[in-house]
């Protein structure tokens, strides 16, 4: 039926002329459902989160072409922390850090530097430290370095990476010694937690003739870039071993013939003159506050202390293994000198 116009009414189905009905084909229901979901803002070119997505891409592209894997880190908080969970690994973030790190010969694996940074003297002399070692180099866009370093770290345009310490075994220290034919001197550490303390040691340990220092496996700190950084050097040729129970460690060390002297303020046995000193050593520092642990300090053959004015209430644990050894090294040359 038609309208007073001749024209199909709204709606109205047309017939063919060989009487079949002929619809939209559904072009209409199609134009109904829309277009589909709204894409995710990273998936939009034109939105913020979009160009930033674009920006990491073409980094770790570049990288990629540089031959480096590492160009997109995941998150990270602080001026040296882990690179990841499972990964042991630390970064050491801001120019003064890094540099000085690169000057104490911590072995890097990774130097990372942002696209046009800023080449100052301290850049200028960490680039060619790391050329001179042969470091891996990653040129990276500042947000990929933002993330790298973390929410609170002040990187400067660059960071490192530094690989997990590889810990010695006590035993193989001492049996290292012996087959040198030397007089073993070591210094363990007894809840030691702050890594200025353990560098200093290693760097006291070092330089007094010392083969290795000791740390416990818990409660204690353990090589971080820090500890590599207070070393000056020294950590990477005096070898750090780790001992599973301190305390079974020093019974063992007895039986092979090592004299254990523990360090404690309140020691019956004075430093100056150790009569002692000529044995095969470890020296054990406890920590400023707590001193050395019950069961340490029974394990102790000599517990010494250092003298001190009363107005100083107690030495800093890694001045305290300094002046030991000093003294040890000291009295061990004087007595070669009479033989």
């Amino acid at each position: 039926m038609k309208n007073s116009g001749g024209k199909p009414r709204a709606g109205a189905v047309r017939k063919s002329k060989k009487g079949a009905q002929v619809g939209t084909g559904g072009h209409g229901r199609k134009a109904l459902e829309g277009r589909g979901p709204t894409p995710k803002a990273e998936d939009r070119d034109y939105h913020p989160a979009g160009k930033a997505k674009a920006l990491r891409e073409r980094a770790a592209a570049k990288a990629a072409q540089r031959g480096g894997r590492d160009a997109a880190p995941r998150g990270a908080s602080g001026a040296s922390r882990r690179a990841k969970s499972g990964d042991e690994s630390e970064i050491v973030t801001g120019r003064n850090s890094v540099l000085e790190a690169l000057r104490a010969d911590i072995p890097a694996t990774t130097l990372y530097v942002a696209a046009r940074a800023e080449l100052d003297d301290r850049m200028r002399e960490i680039l060619s430290i790391a050329t001179g070692r042969g470091i891996p180099m990653l040129e990276v866009m500042r947000p990929e370095l933002d993330r790298l370093a973390g929410r609170d770290a002040v990187h400067q345009g660059v960071a490192i990476k530094v690989p997990p310490y590889e810990y010695a075994h006590p035993g193989e220290l001492l049996d290292r010694t012996l087959r040198k034919g030397d007089t073993p001197l070591f210094v363990a550490l007894d809840g030691i937690t702050d890594p200025r303390n353990l560098g200093a040691i290693i760097r006291s340990t070092a330089a007094f003739g010392g083969q290795g220092v000791i740390v416990p496996q818990r409660r204690s700190v353990g090589m971080t870039a820090s500890a590599w950084k207070t070393s000056a050097g020294a950590a990477a040729r005096t070898p750090v071993a780790m001992a599973a129970n301190l305390t079974q460690m020093l019974k063992d060390f007895k039986k092979a013939g090592v004299f254990v002297l523990g360090l404690d303020g309140g020691g019956d046995t004075s430093l100056p003159g150790l009569s002692f000193a000529d044995r095969p050593l470890v020296i054990v520092v406890g920590s400023e506050g707590k001193g050395l642990s019950r069961l340490v300090t029974e394990t102790c053959d000599a517990v010494v202390s250092i003298p001190i004015t009363a107005t100083t209430e107690s030495l800093n644990a890694g001045i305290a293994a300094s002046v030991t050894l000093y003294e040890i090294s000291k009295l061990r040359a004087e007595g070669r000198t009479r033989a």
